[in-house]
């Protein structure tokens, strides 16, 4: 990273926040002895927006009302078109650890197999990235067919969530060492309070 953070920093600041879902995977390092990754540990320096960050969980991203995979190959497609290196490797680890999407870059690569609502979500953030003034009409259209307006609200809010802590990432060059994989033994689970939209994906 461009920036220095204490072990002493980041205990004070990520002690305060750890139990909170949006941070399920860092706690799962934390508890093995661990730091949290990258990204966490440079929000350390900055505990208000740590806390902030945290107040999104439930609202966005773990939770929420999207299902989680919709979430993930929002995610992966932004970083991915970002070229954030700890966005697109933690969340491939991530959705392989927890069988959430089978090889997600070949996925948004070539969306065609996915279920309607995952198609769209993939859809409207390249076109949001594109040009977020000159989204198609057609493409509203669809999008309203298959997404109530809170769910709308929601999927814009990630698109512009995940691009902004893409840009974090990449300013700061936080990067992921494959961190995650400490977590693939069966003592982890993501919390997802979505699972009950799951049913709307098809």
């Amino acid at each position: 990273m461009r920036i220095s953070v204490s072990p002493d920093q980041i205990r004070a600041a990520f002690e305060a926040v750890k139990d909170d879902p949006s941070f399920d995977e860092s706690r799962g390092l934390w508890e093995r002895g661990r730091p949290p990754v990258e990204m966490i540990q440079a929000m350390c320096l900055r505990p208000e927006i740590l806390r902030a960050f945290a107040g999104f969980g439930g609202c966005v991203y773990p939770g929420g009302l999207l299902e989680r995979r919709v979430k993930e190959l929002v995610i992966i497609t932004a970083s991915a078109t970002n070229d954030c290196q700890f966005c697109v490797n933690s969340h491939c680890d991530l959705v392989a650890i927890a069988d959430i999407v089978a090889e997600p870059l070949a996925v948004i690569a070539e969306p065609s197999a996915l279920a309607p609502r995952e198609r769209l979500a993939v859809e409207y953030t390249r076109a949001a990235m594109a040009d977020s003034n000159a989204i198609p009409e057609q493409l509203v259209e669809r999008l309203k067919e298959a997404f109530s307006d809170p769910e709308l609200v929601e999927l814009s809010f990630l698109i512009g969530y995940i691009n902004m802590l893409n840009l974090f990432n990449n300013l700061l060059q936080v990067r992921y060492h494959g961190e995650y994989s400490l977590l693939d033994d069966g003592r982890w689970a993501p919390t997802d309070m979505a699972a009950g939209a799951a049913a709307q994906a098809s």
